[in-house]
């Protein structure tokens, strides 16, 4: 049962406010999409960035609980975790993967309360379902997951969500994916862990493959999976591009959460290969979507209006 939501007092300059935590934050598209959202809305919410290392995750759940006007806190890496613990509630999702990306501050009767919620999740559904409405109802069931961190929890998440069967966590280290490979058994995925060099034989079986890897860490996975990088060269549009040769399956989808710089070498080389590729910018609006409709207490509107002005905010062209 979500608890009542009284208004929460606001700060002395009549405004609520809501931002945005992680190391580094300065590149961080969030404070765009949500001032645009709000306004759109007509909603008078403050949007910042704040820049935050774990070991100040107490003092700042002391802070949402204490000063007037927030309603609500976006988190990013390395704060994903590291706040769970200071929660009063947590949603479904959280409590499955470990890790959060959304902060609900609640104003109820017996006090401020802090819920925990995980958009990531949505954003890479929805993100992915535009870009290939077929993965609906994947035709190939085999994805695979890029890096073994805490958007790798709710990628794999996603690919339950989005009809895959079996999922191959490319990893460096096995041992980091002890947990994901817990909660793939959880959502009843098939999962195991493999290296580069065995998801390159792999890679025309897989429908989707997700990289959760920070900006330019995928780049030298390009040379192993097979792929011709090019770095230099931005995105064609679909219908120019070339039809593969068997390198990937038909129709399969890169997602690249990584957007700065963009495109990424390992997106401009799976569109090279025919693939279809999506942006973490494009992730970041459809997962904002939800933390803004949380935020702003709003959920009758025009969602399909507010994701377009998002989307124009940050330079996206909305399907």
């Amino acid at each position: 049962m979500t608890p009542s939501n009284p208004a929460p007092a606001q700060t002395p300059g009549g405004a609520l406010r809501a931002a945005v935590l992680g190391h580094p934050i300065g590149h961080s598209r969030s404070p765009l999409l949500h001032a645009a959202a709000y306004k759109a809305l007509g909603v008078d919410i403050d949007y910042a960035a704040i820049d935050i290392q774990p070991e100040a995750a107490s003092r700042f759940a002391a802070r949402l609980r204490t000063e007037p006007g927030w309603v609500g806190v976006s988190v990013t890496m390395p704060m994903k975790d590291a706040l769970v613990p200071f929660l009063d509630e947590r949603s479904d999702r959280v409590r499955r993967l470990g890790a959060l990306n959304t902060i609900v501050v609640r104003h109820t009767d017996h006090g401020v309360r802090l819920f925990g919620h995980n958009t990531d999740v949505d954003g890479i559904v929805h993100s992915i379902r535009a870009a290939s409405p077929a993965l609906t109802a994947p035709a190939v069931r085999r994805a695979a997951i890029l890096g073994a961190g805490n958007t790798a929890l709710a990628a794999l998440e996603a690919c339950a969500d989005l009809g895959f069967s079996h999922v191959d966590l490319v990893v460096r280290n096995p041992e980091r994916a002890a947990q994901t490979l817990l909660l793939a058994a959880e959502l009843g995925l098939i999962a195991a862990t493999v290296s580069a060099v065995e998801a390159a034989e792999l890679l025309p079986r897989y429908g989707a493959v997700i990289s959760t890897l920070p900006a330019h860490a995928a780049d030298p996975l390009c040379v192993t999976l097979g792929l011709e990088a090019d770095p230099g060269v931005g995105l064609t549009p679909a219908s120019e591009r070339p039809q593969g040769a068997g390198i990937l399956a038909p129709g399969a989808v890169l997602l690249d959460v990584a957007y700065d710089p963009w495109p990424s070498a390992l997106a401009s080389a799976w569109e090279r290969a025919g693939g279809t590729v999506v942006s973490g910018l494009e992730m970041l609006v459809y997962q904002g979507v939800e933390q803004v409709k949380l935020f702003s207490g709003v959920h009758d509107a025009d969602w399909d209006h507010v994701t377009n002005v998002m989307c124009d905010a940050v330079g996206l062209s909305w399907p």
